[in-house]
């Protein structure tokens, strides 16, 4: 019990059941379209062979009616229910599919050859009878003549692949096996199921009891699986899923006649329809306007080119800087500079100068220029940054000439002596006249500048 329980799942019942439904499905289905329906013939017939008279009509309806009784044949051959109704020539001519001389001529060929089917024969008086009518001239061109002998071949071909599936089934041996695997599996699942003991203690033992819904669940749905392959195997038989071949038969006959005689060269009367004036429908009225829906788009409908996504971006990057150099000015600079210089932009105040910067400085602005920013709490000091900046100037220009030294005197490799001239470093008076020259210049840039003083160079 034990072990069934552990390896029941060793059967491959899936795998197995679903290939097997899967084939059964895919014929079953190729079976149905292969059954043959003379709508296509009638209409190349009635359109085809041309004349109101007896001779035409009687033309026209004999091929139909030599269509109909191929697949009555066929039928016969593979359907119990059509058998049973048409069990022999007699029954097919008191139905009319078959007259009394035509059924001569089948019994003699079923005399010469009785091995072999004889449906392909009303095909072959059709045919017959399509060539006498090219003869006749009531059909006019020989296009039309290949067209329905094409139909015919067509139509005896799904005749001779409904004869196929029903000499070829499914292999009897994987039905079987499908069958004995389906019902081992729940064998083996029933005696894993059942309830045991086991022993808890000295004093008694305890019973362990469920009921296996799963493995019902499971049943059903295999079991049903398993009935249905078994219904679909062969549609041609009795049962309730299984083809109405004898309302196919009296469906194509009355078609056939209506198609070729009845509604030969018919017509309803040529009229004007609605849209004459506007040519065409600009829009088609609904039975509830609600159910009016838009056309489907389509999947690259909204899709841009590789240039209109970089025009996008760029437009978008400028943008977005112009408007951060804006909120920028706004918020730090306040005004434009006079002199040029960095200094002088900043808007200076008697006390102690501050600068106050806000958190979202790069945000962009709305559209108000007067819309108020709220300011943060960090601030500088902006007279300490410049003092800062010029005294970390002068350390660099100073420690540019720590390590050089006044004059030197080198001799190269062939031993003639050369001089190394070096300048010295700068004094914290010539440094603070250069600075001063240097922000003259800056607030009078169209006057005139004065040379810098000459600095004399020693040498040893």
């Amino acid at each position: 019990m034990s072990y069934c329980e552990k390896n029941g799942s060793l059967i491959p019942l899936s795998f197995v059941l679903g290939f097997f439904v899967r084939i059964v499905m895919n014929r079953w289905w190729d079976q149905y379209t292969t059954i043959p329906w003379p709508d296509g013939i009638a209409i190349l017939i009635s359109t085809s062979i041309h004349g109101s008279d007896d001779r035409a009509r009687v033309m026209r309806r004999t091929i139909l009616r030599y269509v109909c009784l191929c697949q009555v044949i066929v039928f016969t051959m593979i359907s119990p229910r059509v058998k049973r109704r048409f069990p022999t020539y007699t029954q097919i001519i008191e139905a009319g599919f078959l007259l009394e001389n035509e059924k001569k001529i089948i019994e003699a060929m079923d005399q010469a050859f009785p091995s072999y089917p004889k449906h392909w024969m009303p095909i072959v008086w059709a045919a017959s009878i399509v060539m006498r009518a090219r003869r006749e001239n009531k059909i006019r061109d020989d296009y039309a003549v290949k067209t329905i002998i094409d139909e015919l071949n067509q139509l005896r071909g799904n005749c001779g692949f409904l004869l196929y599936y029903d000499w070829i089934s499914v292999p009897l041996v994987y039905t079987q096996v499908v069958t004995v695997a389906t019902y081992s599996f729940f064998l083996f699942s029933v005696l894993g199921q059942q309830w045991n003991e086991s022993h808890s203690d000295e004093d008694g033992t305890r019973i362990r009891r469920w009921f296996p819904i799963l493995t019902v669940l499971q049943f059903f749905f295999y079991m049903g699986w398993l009935k249905v392959a078994e219904t679909l195997i062969n549609p041609f038989g009795e049962d309730d899923d299984d083809f109405e071949l004898n309302w196919i038969i009296d469906r194509n006959l009355t078609v056939s006649y209506c198609i070729v005689d009845e509604m030969h060269q018919e017509h309803p009367e040529l009229v004007k329809d609605q849209y004459w004036e506007e040519v065409f429908p600009n829009e088609i009225p609904y039975a509830q306007p609600k159910m009016r829906q838009n056309p489907p788009a389509a999947s690259t409908a909204y899709m841009e080119s590789q240039s209109k996504l970089q025009k996008r971006r760029e437009s978008a990057m400028s943008t977005l800087s112009t408007r951060s150099r804006n909120n920028f000015r706004q918020n730090f600079l306040g005004r434009p500079s006079a002199t040029g210089s960095y200094s002088d932009s900043i808007q200076m105040e008697d006390g102690p100068s501050r600068v106050t910067f806000s958190e979202n400085q790069f945000d962009l602005p709305q559209d108000d220029a007067n819309s108020s920013h709220k300011p943060s709490q960090s601030t500088i000091d902006f007279n300490d940054l410049i003092e800062q900046r010029r005294r970390e100037r002068r350390e660099r220009i100073r420690h540019r000439f720590l390590d050089m030294q006044s004059t030197h005197l080198r001799h190269d490799t062939s031993g003639a002596p050369y001089t190394i001239t070096v300048l010295r470093p700068p004094s914290d008076e010539t440094l603070s006249e250069s600075q001063e020259a240097g922000d003259r210049a800056q607030q009078d840039p169209s006057g005139s500048k004065e040379p810098p003083p000459n600095k004399t160079e020693k040498q040893d």
